[in-house]
């Protein structure tokens, strides 16, 4: 790309022309800047910078190119992991009341590019169907070319890209503003807030109103942080206030929720493979560690070995209130579970071997094929009873006693669920027993 000189591409100025004359424009910035020649205008520091990285990479500025599409079941599992999901509420309230007014479609992309969700109007949407902008689909810059998710994951800057600023001349008829989303516990990226639509509709206030939603985002995300460590300093302050020596609670990130016979600190950096039993963490030393509702407990090792998780309580007695309590040498705690959580470890208490993935589908829905459902529900499960719960296969950890309390009718076990285990456990009218 040659040097440029003069007046560079104003947004205001473009958004305030007829499309077709902003498009006009815009591509002869592009043509200039791709042939060597001097552009009418020069074009803006970030766009200049995109297609330096398209040219050094090989994208071809007139060949639509494609990565493989997610299937469904893969689109699926990362949206099961995805902490954008549970933002979802958040960005529908806050962008779609306004984009069928200003047919524009709402799209929320992982930290690789992947399209996870996509919202808004119809019309639009099946425009973006035509481009290529679908649900599954790869937009890593490096892919697809300048646009507003791909380029605004390499930048980790907010970027709207207008007509011919994208690389790939097939997406000139269109207009797009994206702003990352951090997680403010370790500042990780979590993926990319994008509105988009036809070229028509593009307005420079765009960008603004996508990073503000994208802040907004980022605070949701941050007070939903303050209250699981608040939630988890309910359950462990008990268990703190029985410990002799030094303990914390930490949250999966290594955040403080609770200490005792150590200063305060804010954060515990947790080593590469972190989980239940001894384990060496920086700045604390050798510790034990046991799992705990939504975090760790980690006590500062002393001379002996101490035992870890020890036994477990599945108590299905009462319907509508299943729980289930672990104990371990710090006391005792207690978790309420979902009507699906309570039909897993029902399941996999039933079977001391374990069970594979399409064999819990199966015996859950009758289907062995559903294995994704059942892997995203087992993956929550495990959050609040690692180390309890192994995989590989499904199943509670060999050294744990596993106690099951059924009601006592047997015929009203977990009544609202239709899974054919159940179901045939509901007809054997079992009473209660003990799993080894």
């Amino acid at each position: 790309m040659a040097d440029t000189a003069g007046s560079t591409v104003d947004v205001a100025r473009i958004s305030a022309m007829d499309a077709r004359d902003a498009m006009r424009l815009l591509k002869g910035v592009r043509a200039a800047a791709l042939a060597g020649d001097r552009p009418p205008a020069a074009p803006r520091p970030e766009i200049a910078a995109s297609w330096r990285r398209m040219l050094a990479g090989g994208v071809h500025p007139d060949r639509d190119a494609r990565s493989r599409t997610l299937s469904a079941a893969e689109t699926e599992e990362r949206r099961h992991v995805s902490p954008l999901r549970e933002l979802l509420p958040l960005l529908r309230e806050s962008l779609l009341p306004a984009l069928d007014e200003a047919l524009h479609i709402m799209v929320v992309a992982d930290a690789e590019g992947r399209l996870l969700w996509r919202e808004g109007h119809r019309s639009i949407l099946r425009k973006a169907d035509r481009l290529g902008f679908t649900v599954g689909a790869d937009w890593d810059e490096a892919v697809v070319g300048t646009n507003g998710v791909g380029t605004a994951l390499v930048t980790q800057r907010p970027v709207q890209v207008f007509s011919a600023e994208h690389f790939v001349s097939s997406h000139h008829d269109w207009t797009c503003a994206g702003a990352p989303v951090r997680d403010p516990r370790d500042g990780r990226l979590l993926g990319v807030i994008d509105v988009s639509g036809p070229l028509a509709t593009m307005h420079p206030a765009t960008l603004a109103w996508v990073s503000s939603v994208a802040r907004l985002a980022e605070r949701e995300l941050r007070v939903r942080h303050l209250e699981s460590l608040e939630r988890l300093r309910t359950v462990a302050s008990p268990l703190l206030a029985r410990l002799p020596g030094r303990a914390l609670a930490v949250d999966p990130n290594g955040w403080t929720a609770a200490v005792t016979g150590l200063a305060p600190t804010d954060r515990v950096p947790l080593p590469k493979g972190f989980g239940p039993g001894r384990m060496w963490v920086p700045q604390l030393g050798d510790c034990t560690v046991e799992p705990l509702p939504g975090g760790w407990l980690l006590r500062v090792a002393q001379d002996r070995t101490d035992a870890a998780v020890t036994r477990v309580v599945l108590d299905l007695s009462r319907a509508g209130s299943w729980s289930v309590t672990v104990y371990g040498a710090a006391g005792s705690w207690s978790q309420e579970l979902s009507p699906r959580h309570a039909e897993l470890l029902f399941l996999l208490a039933e079977s001391p071997r374990g069970r594979s993935a399409a064999e819990l589908s199966a015996e859950l829905f009758g289907d062995p094929t559903r294995t994704v459902t059942v892997r995203a529900e087992l993956s929550r499960v495990r959050r609040h009873l690692a180390g309890v719960l192994t995989h590989r296969p499904y199943r509670f950890a060999q050294d744990v006693e596993v106690e099951l309390i059924r009601p006592q009718d047997g015929s009203v076990l977990l009544p609202h669920s239709t899974a054919p285990a159940v179901v045939r456990a509901r007809l054997g009218h079992r009473g209660p027993g003990m799993v080894p």
